[in-house]
């Protein structure tokens, strides 16, 4: 069994229960984890509590040379935790490989920003006073991870978290704990001191509210649906706690007239199948200029034809299966309603045929087109590898439809044209938007939605500000 890890030490729960984590791809039991209580919170919290004043006082150079450790730390062992985030999430073993890296990348980023924070130096009206403004971190932050992509989510809060001297309980969704264990484990080795960096297991509804409810808990990092995202910003507010919620989003991706229409293809299909598009920037929405729709819609289909899906440790798979057998479902909904109301399957739209599919998660990547602009798909998150097609006879019309949505996370656009992009960049309503490329989220660029896609960034030099708070000084008399 993998174990929780609080105060430098591995431990069970309180009350010995556990929970099963299961493999997507063959609903075969990978390893049980403890089921942790409320009590189990409060040993952790209080564990960073205490550790919490010696590392907030440490340098930021020790603090960024632990860091910097516990980047190799993982990438040491790379292989193992991809096989561990493989077997318990679905996803391939490449697509883990990639996850486990950026969390390495990520401690590198934010190590190198130990010592960037700045106060300032203030002129008072009276001569013999001046002020100052410092910045010192909260406190015990919470991090809250979800399941589509534990370790780079994680690592968006531990990272700068740790780096201002905050310390961390980090509580990883229910069924995928045991990469994020065994990473925080690693991290720990690299000569962390007790206490810092702890990871507790259980649901969200318990285990989760409890570490949102606790009272020496001053940050709450949450990644997760908008709903449950209203919940913690609702139990978070009773103590008056600091939230940054990164929440669904429906990303739309418009392709203008002028675009290359290779590199746009390309990189949609991409956007769209990534992680079984079980990503909150996937590309969602789609929206063609009329005079390439046939052209896209064709080089789009023939890199569809080409992906092989299967087990994410088989050779040559591209694209695994869906983390739960309720998300496939609701994707199934969701492609169900789309036809009921006049949409068209031009590909895929099953479950694959085949005896080693049985077992597991698995659905095709899908590609709608005439849908109805009151089927749910252009309105609610889809969590899984269908696309909706649209067309489109400007960019007015598109930015209208892309913008007509409750979420606002990404957003792109593909076009030659600096007018368009421009246009692009200024009106799409997203916290991100991506002109030609890939959809990415770099390190350097603070991130987060706005609408209910969220509230509050990470990654970038701005999050440091959603993990530490400004305390004015007036000086007398020295």
């Amino acid at each position: 069994m993998a174990r929780m890890f609080i105060n430098g030490q591995q431990a069970d729960a309180a009350s010995g229960e556990t929970i099963e984590v299961r493999n997507p791809a063959n609903g075969q039991l990978v390893d049980t984890v403890p089921k942790a209580s409320a009590e189990d919170v409060d040993r952790a919290v209080e564990a960073a509590h205490r550790a919490f004043r010696g590392w907030a006082d440490a340098s930021p150079h020790s603090r960024a040379q632990l860091l910097y450790k516990a980047g190799n730390m993982i990438r040491q062992h790379i292989d193992e935790i991809a096989g561990l985030l493989t077997a318990e999430q679905g996803k391939t073993l490449r697509e883990s490989q990639i996850e486990a890296d950026r969390l390495a990348e990520n401690f590198d980023f934010y190590a190198g920003l130990t010592n960037a924070l700045r106060g300032e130096y203030v002129k008072l009206n009276e001569p013999d006073k001046y002020g100052m403004v410092i910045k010192r971190p909260l406190g015990v932050c919470g991090a809250i991870v979800p399941w589509n992509f534990p370790l780079t989510l994680m690592a968006n809060k531990i990272c700068p978290a740790l780096a201002v001297g905050n310390t961390v309980v980090v509580k990883p969704a229910s069924t995928t704990p045991l990469s994020t264990i065994r990473c925080i484990e690693l991290i720990n080795q690299a000569g962390l001191p007790e206490g810092v960096l702890n990871v507790i297991t259980g649901p969200g509804g318990s285990t989760g509210e409890a570490l949102i409810r606790h009272p020496k808990v001053r940050k709450i990092g949450f990644t997760g649906e908008t709903g449950t995202g209203k919940r913690v910003m609702e139990l978070a507010a009773q103590t008056v706690k600091r939230v940054t919620l990164e929440l669904g989003g429906s990303d739309p991706c418009i392709v203008c007239d002028d675009a290359d229409i290779d590199a746009a293809a390309s990189a949609v299909s991409v956007g769209r199948v990534f992680n079984c598009g079980q990503a909150c920037l996937a590309i969602k929405r789609l929206y063609v200029f009329e005079s390439v729709y046939d052209e896209f819609v064709e080089k789009l289909l023939g890199r569809a034809g080409r992906l092989k899906v299967g087990p994410g440790t088989a050779e040559g798979v591209r694209m695994g299966p869906m983390h739960t057998s309720g998300g496939r479902q609701g994707i199934e909904d969701f492609v169900a309603d789309a036809v009921d109301r006049g949409a068209k399957v031009i590909f895929g739209g099953q479950r694959p045929d085949g005896a080693e599919y049985e077992s597991g998660n698995f659905y095709l990547p899908t590609v709608l087109v005439d849908v109805p602009d009151d089927a749910r798909v252009w309105h609610e998150e889809t969590f899984g590898p269908v696309l909706p097609i649209a067309r489109v006879n400007d960019l007015d019309e598109a930015i209208g439809k892309a913008n007509d949505s409750p979420y606002g996370l990404g957003s792109s656009i593909w076009t030659r044209d600096v007018a368009k992009a421009r246009n692009g960049m200024d009106r799409l309503e997203a916290g991100y938007t991506w002109v030609n490329a890939l959809q990415v989220a770099h390190d350097e660029l603070p991130f987060g939605g706005t609408k209910e896609s969220g509230y509050g960034k990470e990654h970038g030099l701005e999050v440091l500000d959603y993990y530490t708070e400004g305390k004015s000084i007036v000086v007398a008399g020295v």
